[in-house]
């Protein structure tokens, strides 16, 4: 029943609707009737009603919708997605939107990325420029952060087609950067250079090859110097800042450095070149190819070198410069053995200054018996030049003598007289400057350090006199000494070897000490590298 009575209410709506549609569909004021001209049919008798008219069913027609085309994608939007996905670094997205991509794509951006050392990239895209319908040019920015290197700018463009009515990337190795253009390539250039933990008094780095890296920490140290270049232009795109001096300063002078590394250089023999500065006592160089630090701390027989030390003692026990003493080629300690000057010489009876200047051993060893014997010279050597067990940079010593030989031979520097080259430029420094002080590497002596022994004024006025005679008349006067050089010779003997070659010396504020191991003679050999050393500075 209820079924029957849905339909029925289904129906009569329906029918309304259909009712209300008609009477929409009727022409206004039309009398819906046709007369037989009109419809071409017979009359209907007279006096029978004339059927109800059938009504008109007239629908109006549906409108045709204008024929449109979706609009054509945007290729600045395109270019935006596509450079979202490039610095997301998400190459699988970055290959779906470009026109035939090659088959390294992706491996491309992966290798210019490892190679030119590329962490960080940022993108930001320009206005689009339409090149026509189907294709368009969007500049844009970028900044590659470059480890080592820091920020790296640049500018390219995407050029885009129009693909099956998507906006795609016309793809080329001048997209990931301009340089790649026309076969070209990027390349990071490390080089190295030197960036020492010790650098000179002057805040350099030590000249090339020093010979001083056994003495201070670092000189050999480099850092990389960061270049990104364009190949094959070899133009410098980006590069590091120069690498900022924060050594330590020594007291090292790098001219006075320079001047004594290249003075060894050739040199076959083992040698060492040490220099102070006479005021200070500060090591200004230390060339050294003896090894083993043995240019401060080795012990080798000083030979007439020393004869300034002994020299000191004689004018203290009375002698002048002036003073007349016998240089025979021999001469023998009463009951004790002899000694010979070298080759023999002969020079009869010279001046103290002369004897010296000759290095006569006959003269010295001979007034060290007359005037020396009671322990004099050795505590001459160790109370006013340093020669004992002390702390410090240096290192010498000589033993009180066990009978007259040994007196006879310490006084020429043999026996037990042994001493570093940087203890006889201490030496050579006590005459310049009048005062014996320990060499130093620091701005003041440590503590502990022996402390300075004021020379007699007499005993340092003479010995200057008598150094000097050594370049000018004696044995160091061909070997090209600069003028206002003062110095002393040394040939020390060395049993089964070769004689060691030594020059001690000052010039102006500079003491210095030449040392060559089993050289030969001092004379012919370490005074010529002195000069070459005093020249060059």
């Amino acid at each position: 029943m209820r079924r029957r009575w849905l339909l029925a209410v289904i129906t009569s709506v329906v029918a309304i609707i259909v009712t209300g549609v008609y009477a929409l569909a009727v022409t206004p004021g039309e009398v819906v009737a046709s007369s037989p001209e009109r419809s071409g049919r017979s009359a209907e008798p007279a006096g029978e009603p004339s059927p109800a008219p059938k009504p008109m069913l007239t629908f109006l027609p549906e409108p045709t919708p204008t024929p449109t085309s979706a609009p054509p994608a945007d290729p600045g939007r395109a270019a935006a997605d596509y450079l979202a996905a490039w610095q997301a670094g998400d190459l699988s997205s970055m290959t779906g939107m470009v026109v035939d991509p090659p088959a390294d794509f992706a491996e491309r951006h992966r290798r210019f990325d490892t190679e030119l050392r590329v962490s960080s990239l940022s993108l930001t895209p320009g206005e689009p420029r339409r090149q026509g319908e189907e294709a368009a040019e969007v500049p844009f920015q970028g900044v590659r952060e470059v480890t080592g290197l820091g920020p790296w700018p640049f500018s390219s463009v995407l050029r885009l087609a129009l693909r099956a009515g998507v906006w795609k990337v016309l793809w080329t190795p001048e997209t990931l950067h301009p340089s790649l253009g026309d076969g070209g390539s990027l390349r990071i250039k490390e080089t190295r250079v030197l960036r020492p933990a010790t650098l000179t008094r002057e805040g350099v780095p030590f000249p090339r090859d020093s010979r001083a890296g056994g003495y201070l920490t670092g000189l050999d140290d480099t850092a990389a110097e960061l270049a990104l270049e364009e190949v094959p232009s070899g133009r410098t795109l980006l590069a590091s800042s120069a690498p900022q001096r924060s050594g330590t300063r020594s007291t090292i002078s790098q001219p006075v450095q320079a001047a004594a590394a290249r003075a060894l250089d050739g040199m076959e023999r083992p040698a060492a070149i040490v220099a102070v500065d006479v005021p200070t006592g500060q090591v200004r160089a230390v060339a050294d190819t003896l090894g083993g630090k043995w240019a401060f701390n080795g012990l080798y027989p000083p030979g007439s070198t020393f004869k300034v030390v002994t020299a000191a003692a004689l004018l203290r026990s009375g002698l002048t410069p002036e003073s007349p003493v016998a240089c025979p080629a021999a001469y023998t300690i009463p009951n004790f053995r002899g000694f010979s000057n070298d080759g023999g010489a002969d020079h009869g009876t010279v001046t103290l200054t002369m004897a010296f200047a000759f290095s006569c051993n006959t003269t010295f060893v001979q007034q060290a018996y007359e005037r020396l014997r009671e322990d004099r010279l050795r505590a001459e050597a160790a109370d006013s030049f340093g020669f004992r067990e002390k702390p410090g940079l240096s290192s010498c010593r000589i033993r009180p003598h066990a009978d007259l030989n040994e007196l006879g031979s310490d006084a020429i520097g043999q026996n037990s007289v042994q001493a570093s080259p940087l203890c006889m430029a201490e030496v050579a420094a006590a005459v310049a400057s009048g005062v014996w002080k320990p060499a130093i590497m620091t701005d003041e002596p440590p503590a502990g350090s022996p402390s300075p022994v004021p020379l007699d004024a007499g005993v340092v006025a003479g010995l200057r006199t008598m150094m000097g005679a050594v370049v000018t008349q004696g044995t160091a006067a061909q070997a090209g000494l600069p003028p206002d050089t003062a110095g002393k010779t040394g040939t020390a003997e060395v049993a089964g070897a070769e004689s060691h070659a030594w020059f001690i010396g000052y010039r102006g504020s500079l003491a210095f000490a030449v040392f060559v191991q089993n050289g030969g003679s001092g004379g012919k050999v370490a005074a010529p590298l002195a000069a070459r050393f005093l020249k060059a500075l």
